[in-house]
């Protein structure tokens, strides 16, 4: 399986190359700098890996939630590899792709081990800093190197987010946890065993979740590719602003 990755959904531009197992990626915190690094990094990858783009099988990309104009980007360079191609896309929810830091992250260094013994699957909140006052979030289950989900995404306010158990131990990751003064982890008052709000997405971990999907058979057809932008709007009135610093 070779597949080209691209997430671009959030502050960091991140590029990876996936052969047979092997990942390769070039990952950089540069605001809006992703449309001039993403081809260069793609054609850097391949020209690495002595891989012409023919032999690709097919594109990935973070569909988002995150930045309108990263996850616009994403999706045009991927739908325009993928047409010249003749390939198919494989589009990943950037909040499961993020779910997958926990694995690395200082803060999943705890025991979540069962009676037996054997490691239990970690539950992850993956939460983005939507602005305007909200987060993106998203709850998954770690198994088996795939992130699972446990609820629908959402974007909403800090004080508004939900877990779908009532169970503690929960791990968090993403600059959600960072938003409104970490207003996300003071919600929910002590229930996460570890939370990295420094954590991005990383496209290697895009290309992971990506071929777990391919052969669940669900690539798609470039031109039914869709954004998940939760939100209409991109920026709030002023009057929207005022109302929100009241409520504060």
């Amino acid at each position: 399986m070779k597949l080209l990755a691209f997430e671009t959904a959030t502050e960091v531009c991140s590029v990876a190359l996936w052969i047979d197992g092997e990942v390769r990626e070039r990952h950089e915190l540069a605001p809006r700098r992703h449309a001039e690094l993403s081809l260069p990094w793609a054609e850097q990858l391949l020209a690495d890996a002595g891989l012409r783009k023919s032999q690709l099988d097919a594109i990935a990309l973070g569909r988002g939630p995150g930045a309108f104009t990263g996850v616009r980007l994403a999706i045009a360079i991927g739908q325009g590899i993928a047409l010249a191609l003749d390939r198919p896309i494989v589009a990943v929810s950037t909040l499961a792709t993020l779910a997958l830091q926990a694995r690395t992250s200082s803060s999943s260094a705890i025991d979540v081990g069962r009676d037996d013994g054997a490691a239990a699957p970690a539950r992850v909140l993956a939460s983005i800093d939507a602005r305007m006052g909200e987060i993106y979030t998203g709850a998954f289950e770690l198994r088996d190197g795939d992130a699972f989900a446990l609820s629908a995404e959402a974007v909403l306010a800090p004080e508004a987010a939900t877990l779908p158990d009532e169970r503690d131990g929960w791990l968090g990751v993403g600059t959600g946890f960072g938003a409104a003064e970490g207003a996300l982890a003071r919600h929910f008052q002590g229930r996460f065993a570890g939370i990295d709000a420094a954590a991005l997405p990383h496209a290697a971990d895009l290309a992971r979740l990506a071929v777990a999907a391919y052969a669940r058979g669900e690539a798609l057809a470039p031109e039914r590719v869709e954004p998940a932008y939760l939100r209409n709007n991109v920026a709030l009135t002023i009057a929207q602003q005022q109302a929100l610093r009241a409520s504060r």
